[in-house]
């Protein structure tokens, strides 16, 4: 097996018995990083700390992590006032959220044939929160529905992290996109290296 020192150095190809003194000499372990090489390759490391070190990144990288929710608001050419005031306080939540909303104006009969309506209809909307969002989509008319997409405000509003990220134990999981059993793969990558010792030997 091809095998590389702690500190990132070439050891060379030396037989697994060998590899695996060198590895106790110096209070590591020897583990598998690609199996599929020919000959396989190995690193000497601290494996117990390697599992660590990659928990804390998969925790860090959930926490700057977000979600983002597309919300449809439907609303007629003539939403009364009562209800557009409602709706635009659900929509200014949203986007304080972090997430999006898609405006649907449902045009009914003639009202079709007044497409203006629409248009004024969103532009009230837009005009009420142009303090916290901007328009990602302009108004397009999909069948008998007239659409809009607007977002939170870059540098206004930031995205919350999802639920329950970095929640997990630094030590207990798995390192990310580790599989069931076996080595690091050279080619997928979706698998974690594991201890050269309970590989199969090369």
């Amino acid at each position: 097996m091809r095998v590389i020192g702690a500190d990132g150095s070439q050891v060379g190809i030396i037989p697994t018995h060998e590899a695996l003194r060198l590895a106790e000499e110096q209070g590591l372990e020897l583990v598998e990083v690609n199996p599929r090489a020919a000959p396989p390759v190995c690193k000497i490391m601290d494996f117990g700390k390697f599992k660590y070190e990659t928990s804390k990144k998969e925790k860090a990288s959930r926490r700057h992590q977000s979600t983002i929710v597309l919300k449809e608001i439907k609303l007629r050419p003539k939403t009364d006032r009562h209800d557009l005031d409602f709706k635009i306080e659900h929509i200014r939540e949203f986007l304080s959220e972090g997430n999006k909303c898609k405006l649907v104006i449902v045009f009914r009969g003639r009202e079709i044939v007044h497409p203006e309506t629409g248009q004024a209809m969103l532009d009230r909307v837009v005009k009420s929160v142009t303090d916290i969002a901007m328009v990602e989509q302009r108004p397009m008319m999909e069948g008998r529905r007239m659409v809009m997409i607007i977002g939170p405000r870059v540098g206004v509003i930031r995205p919350s992290p999802p639920a329950g990220a970095g929640s997990t134990g630094a030590g207990g999981g798995r390192p990310p996109g580790a599989a069931s059993g076996g080595g690091a793969g050279g080619g997928g990558g979706t698998s974690p290296p594991m201890p050269a010792a309970a590989a199969k030997s090369g």
